[in-house]
């Protein structure tokens, strides 16, 4: 089998999050026909992995498994120095208040917040990791990871992005991820050199 995406081959991002199905698709450029898991009723597997990697490969392979096409997934989170690298894989997790309830990040934002305050730590150094993989059913998978590094603030700003982006500011920049154009963000964020890893694998 040769491990190589085609131009206009038909692709599942395997996720239910409509922020990253949005930068999923304008990360690949046009260049494939993107269909979310969710507008295909496919169920989102419990993220039991202990890496990103691991993860992301998961749900690639759920996914490609149950639509019989080529899956791709991404699992990202934000890592806190100040909380020895929490919340890491546990991100999404920070989020959520309760059985049925859907995720807040302003919550999981706060809660971040609240936990450097109770540890006494100045340390607001952070970084975002994304991990993309992509399996084919019943079949191989490639997986790549990508970071940025940058300082938390506190209170968020902006209302671009999604999940932690309004409290992230990336070295060498003034605008946290959630005040960026979205093209500036993508430029250099994790997800983006992630993808820079992935198409040097795969296009």
């Amino acid at each position: 089998m040769t491990l190589q995406l085609l131009p206009g081959q038909r692709l599942v991002v395997a996720t239910h999050n409509a922020g990253k199905v949005r930068e999923i698709a304008d990360l690949l450029d046009g260049r494939f026909e993107t269909v979310a898991a969710g507008d295909l009723g496919l169920a989102e597997p419990e993220e039991t992995e202990a890496t990103f990697v691991g993860n992301a490969v998961l749900k690639a392979r759920t996914a490609a498994d149950a639509s019989d096409l080529v899956a791709i997934a991404d699992d990202s989170g934000l890592s806190v120095a100040g909380l020895d690298g929490a919340p890491g894989v546990q991100s999404a997790r920070w989020g959520e208040r309760g059985p049925g309830r859907p995720r807040d990040f302003a919550f999981a934002m706060a809660r971040v917040e609240r936990e450097l305050k109770a540890r006494g730590s100045g340390d607001r150094r952070a970084w975002f990791t994304c991990a993309l993989a992509v399996a084919w059913p019943r079949g191989p998978v490639v997986a790549v990871e990508g970071r940025v590094d940058g300082t938390l603030m506190f209170p968020g700003q902006g209302e671009r992005g999604f999940g932690y982006d309004p409290i992230f500011v990336a070295n060498g920049e003034i605008l946290t991820f959630g005040e960026m154009d979205p093209a500036a963000k993508h430029a250099i964020s994790h997800r983006a050199r992630a993808f820079e890893a992935l198409k040097a694998a795969l296009f």
